[in-house]
């Protein structure tokens, strides 16, 4: 082997060893940066499990925009919980979309079922409803959750769904007969 021959093979091999670094250093810094991303996301989980009140971007993880969620639903904002259990719908995580929704349907219940306790039905008929709608979506997501499907069976127990009766202002109510049996053979002898 020549000396020139010598010069490029080891030129060539350091070149190799170059590339390889520079590979190795991108995955390591890749993962440098996952791992503190997931630090920080620890971090603010953290926090709000602890009470304190952070903010979270509507871009954040799955998991990090539950943790927002379940702090307003348990500081009764569910309002603002609704907003993110939306933002968590529309991203491509079916189990934490089914997580969030079931975890509303459960606040909404509880809060109807206290409201029901109150005596006040007016207020807690919404609250069984938007609680039946957070089960149903959160079985399009889940469809084998059963704790769903007992909860969704017991908020349709307390207000049942009755189809609606759908009328046009301009058209007349119809006639009801007069007669209660008018539609049987014979007159209601009484009791067997």
């Amino acid at each position: 082997m020549t000396a020139l021959t010598r010069w490029r093979t080891r030129r060539w091999l350091r070149m190799l060893a170059l590339v390889i670094l520079a590979g190795a250093a991108a995955v390591v810094t890749h993962q440098a940066i996952r791992l503190i991303t997931h630090m920080r996301d620890n971090r603010t989980i953290l926090g709000l499990a602890a009470g304190r009140d952070l903010a979270v971007a509507d871009d954040a993880a799955p998991r990090l925009l539950f943790a927002r969620a379940h702090f307003l639903m348990t500081h009764d904002q569910l309002n603002d919980a609704q907003h993110v259990v939306d933002v968590i719908t529309r991203s491509d995580d079916t189990a934490m979309a089914a997580a969030a929704l079931y975890d509303l349907g459960n606040t909404r219940l509880a809060r109807a079922i206290d409201l029901l306790e109150r005596m006040a039905v007016d207020a807690a008929i919404p609250e069984i409803r938007l609680a039946k709608e957070n089960y149903r979506a959160t079985l399009r997501h889940a469809p084998s959750l059963w704790d769903a499907k007992y909860n969704l069976d017991i908020a349709l127990r307390l207000i049942r769904d009755f189809p609606e009766i759908e009328r046009e202002l301009e058209e007349e109510p119809r006639q009801t007969p007069k007669r209660l049996w008018t539609d049987l053979p014979g007159l209601p002898k009484g009791l067997p």
